[in-house]
């Protein structure tokens, strides 16, 4: 069985810390990161196979965060709690409102999505000699 490791990034840090302990109930590991530098600095360190942007950050703060992470890493997904019933952020590989369930279950359908792409055969380039 393998580790998934998501990066949680969010402003309001009781909120981050009751969901976060959701999310390693549910067998994942949980990076907390409570301000934008700060999930900056474990991304750039660290390898994860998810990102959560929480409904406490701006949405502009949200894009300039996602564009940060696509330019290191265009296959680590992307999630961003809605602050609104409907928000869509174009950005984020799924936009969310905040309900555990519905994101413990897109959480998976997202890691194994990536899992699945991650071990697809890479098309071969070139010409072959006939």
């Amino acid at each position: 069985m393998s580790l998934t490791v998501v990066l949680a990034v969010g402003l309001d840090s009781w909120l981050l810390t009751a969901h976060s302990t959701i999310w390693r109930s549910a067998g994942y590991v949980v990076v907390s990161a409570a301000t934008i530098r700060e999930a900056i600095e474990h991304f750039k360190a660290g390898d994860f196979d998810l990102v959560l942007l929480g409904d406490s950050i701006s949405r502009e703060n949200k894009e300039k965060l996602t564009f940060l992470i696509r330019k290191s890493s265009k296959r680590t997904p992307v999630v961003s709690i809605a602050n609104a019933p409907d928000d869509f952020d174009s950005f984020a590989d799924a936009t969310l409102k905040n309900d555990s369930g519905l994101l413990l279950r897109v959480m998976g359908e997202l890691v194994t999505r990536d899992a699945k792409m991650r071990r697809a055969p890479s098309p071969l380039c070139g010409v072959a000699n006939q």
